[in-house]
């Protein structure tokens, strides 16, 4: 059984068929990658899965559960944490503060907590440097560790990443992927979306190839890296 599983997923925006029958499988222990153009679904899927949008049909389950229709607090709760696109931290409050939002589901347990914390400062030495800097303050690539790292707050059994590179240097690039490594190395199964595809199959397990809402590849991801029609579509190879 898998540990993620999405069938027959269908979302919507309005009237808008954003999702057309999506099947995904995500193992226990890999990264898994999710690429395609702007406007496949990408962003789409992860949001289904967090419960800020509701499918319209298909079932999401975790670890055998049925979590379709579970509220979004209720799915971090279950163990599944997810990195927004665009960052989305609050700039007005410090890095510590930010954390804090993100271990919200440990209900004050303060020891926990602190424990998360370090755990979070040890793949993110400039955070701590940083803990009582206000969030609008940081460098992109400082707010894209806070992200990350305010995800990991809650401890969770899958990690869900929207787009980590996006913006950021080449330098930082390599940096994230290397952290994204780490953790999943620490036990965290990782599904992510990455507009850089070639930096995603590198270091993903396996990955699917969306294109308007569908899923129209999916294998290991050296072979997609090989694959002759991900090489020109999305690799910039002719």
């Amino acid at each position: 059984m898998a540990l993620l599983q999405i069938q027959n997923l269908h979302t919507y925006y309005g009237h808008v068929h954003a999702l057309k029958g999506l099947d995904i499988e995500v193992e226990e222990g890999e990264i898994v990658s999710l690429i395609g153009a702007n406007g496949a679904g990408k962003t789409t899927t992860l949001r289904t899965i967090s419960g800020l949008i509701s499918p319209r049909e298909g079932r999401i389950s975790l670890s055998g559960e049925d979590i379709t229709e579970t509220p979004a607090h209720r799915i971090v709760e279950a163990g599944i944490s997810h990195a927004p696109e665009g960052r989305e931290i609050f700039s007005t409050l410090t890095v510590n503060e930010n954390l804090n939002m993100g271990a919200y589901v440990l209900g004050g347990d303060t020891d926990t907590m602190e424990k998360n914390r370090q755990r979070v400062f040890e793949l993110f030495p400039r955070l701590e440097e940083r803990k009582n800097q206000l969030g609008g303050t940081l460098s992109g690539g400082e707010q894209q560790m806070l992200t990350i790292g305010r995800a990991l707050m809650a401890r969770p059994t899958i990690l869900m990443l929207d787009e980590p590179s996006l913006g950021l240097a080449p330098m930082l690039v390599k940096a994230i992927f290397n952290t994204i490594r780490e953790i999943n190395g620490r036990g965290v199964t990782v599904l992510l979306v990455e507009q850089n595809a070639r930096a995603a199959l590198k270091i993903a397990d396996r990955a699917y190839v969306l294109e308007t809402g569908r899923i129209v590849l999916s294998d290991s991801a050296s072979k997609l890296l090989r694959d002759e029609r991900v090489r020109k579509a999305y690799l910039g190879e002719q």
